[in-house]
């Protein structure tokens, strides 16, 4: 073994990374000390599926209230979706405030029998952007 090499393995060997002294790190460096506050909202189906988005790429939001159901059409940076339903005004003023983290889809013929002062959403569209 030439000379060269043995100072270089030695240089190598005391940069260890599988050296445990050297690697050894504060438990609160790996894991965060709670969890987070990332303001998502997540949309639930009548068939129980779910999908969440993070209120930081929501872009913009449009109510229409003169159709028949109430539209609010939500534009994020990579979804549009589209809720339909009844009395939508107030989820869309707490959707200006990322305040709603549940939003669910009632089969529409569970709507006819709800008070019409509820908020009732009856379908729930969502549309993935291409890239």
């Amino acid at each position: 073994m030439s000379h060269g090499f043995k100072l270089r393995f030695d240089e190598m060997r005391e940069s260890d990374p599988t050296n445990s002294d050297s690697t050894k790190q504060d438990e609160n460096e790996l894991f965060y000390q709670s969890s987070g506050h990332a303001r998502n909202v997540c949309f639930v189906w009548s068939n129980e599926k779910r999908l969440f988005l993070n209120y930081a790429y929501l872009v913009s939001g449009e109510f229409n209230p003169n159709e028949e159901k109430n539209l609010i059409t939500l534009t994020f940076s990579s979804h549009t979706v589209s809720l339909h339903g009844y009395n939508l005004e107030t989820l869309f003023t707490a959707l200006m405030e990322h305040l709603p983290r549940i939003i669910f889809e009632v089969d529409s013929r569970y709507a006819l029998g709800s008070e019409l002062r509820d908020v009732i959403i009856v379908e729930i569209i969502v549309e993935k952007k291409e890239a």
